[in-house]
C-alpha cells in the first residue's frame, strides 16, 4: 500500500482512527495491533502513537471533544445563563443531534460491543471519565460566576451521565427499539439535570 505523508495532521490522525475503527469492529479490540493498524493506514506505529498515545485511544477518540463541550459550556455561556442550564442545554443539544458522544449516534451498537468485550477499553474510559471531571472541576474553580461546589458538581455530572450512558449501551446492545431507548435517555438526562439543580445548586430552570 502507498505510504501516505507522515505530517499528515489532522488528516492522517483521521485516516488512523478510522482504520483502526474499522478493524476493531470487525476482529474486537485485542486480537488488533498498533501495526496492523499503521500497516492499514499506510503509516509508521510511531505516527499512530503521535496521534494516539494509547492503543485505546485510538477508539476512544472523544475525549477531546468532550472536553472542549465541557470548557465552552462554562467559558461560553451567554450572560445570566448559570452553569448547570448551560451544561443541560450542551447536552441535549448532543441528543437532538445524535453526536457521537450522545450515546444515541447512528451505529452505536458495533462500538458499544466492542467496548464492552474488552477490559483495556472499559478501563481507558473510567480513566477518561475522571479526566473530564477533574476538567469540569478546574473550569467551575475559574468560574468567578459559579458559587456552588465545584468537586461535587462535577463530580455527580460526570458520574451520572455516566451511567445514564451505560444504560442506554446496554439496552440498545440488548435489542431494544432505538427510539424508545433514545426518548428514555433523554428522560434520564433530564433526571440527572433536575437531581443536580434541587441537590447541589440552588434555584430551578
Amino acid at each position: 500500500m502507498p505510504r501516505t505523508s507522515e505530517r499528515g495532521g489532522p488528516q492522517t490522525r483521521a485516516r488512523i482512527s478510522e482504520v483502526a475503527t474499522r478493524l476493531f469492529l470487525e476482529r474486537g479490540f485485542d486480537p488488533v495491533t498498533v501495526a496492523e493498524v499503521a500497516r492499514e493506514a499506510g503509516v509508521s506505529s510511531v505516527t499512530v502513537f503521535n496521534h494516539f498515545p494509547r492503543k485505546e485511544d485510538l477508539l476512544l477518540d472523544r475525549t477531546v471533544d468532550a472536553v472542549d463541550l465541557l470548557r465552552a459550556a462554562v467559558r461560553d455561556r451567554a450572560p445570566g445563563v448559570d452553569v448547570l442550564a448551560s451544561l443541560r442545554e450542551a447536552t441535549l443539544r448532543l441528543l437532538d443531534t445524535r453526536h457521537a458522544l450522545s450515546g444515541v449516534a447512528d451505529g452505536s451498537v458495533p462500538f458499544f460491543r466492542t467496548v464492552g468485550a474488552s477490559p483495556a477499553l472499559i478501563a481507558r474510559a473510567r480513566e477518561i471519565a475522571a479526566e473530564l471531571q477533574q476538567t469540569l472541576t478546574e473550569e467551575l474553580d475559574q468560574d468567578p460566576a459559579f458559587e456552588g461546589d465545584a468537586t461535587l458538581l462535577a463530580a455527580f455530572l460526570i458520574a451520572g451521565y455516566s451511567t445514564v450512558l451505560v444504560q442506554t449501551a446496554r439496552r440498545l446492545t440488548e435489542g431494544e427499539p432505538s427510539t424508545t431507548v433514545a426518548d428514555d435517555h433523554r428522560a434520564a438526562v433530564e433526571r440527572l439535570f433536575h437531581a443536580l439543580r434541587n441537590g447541589v445548586m440552588p434555584g430551578r430552570y
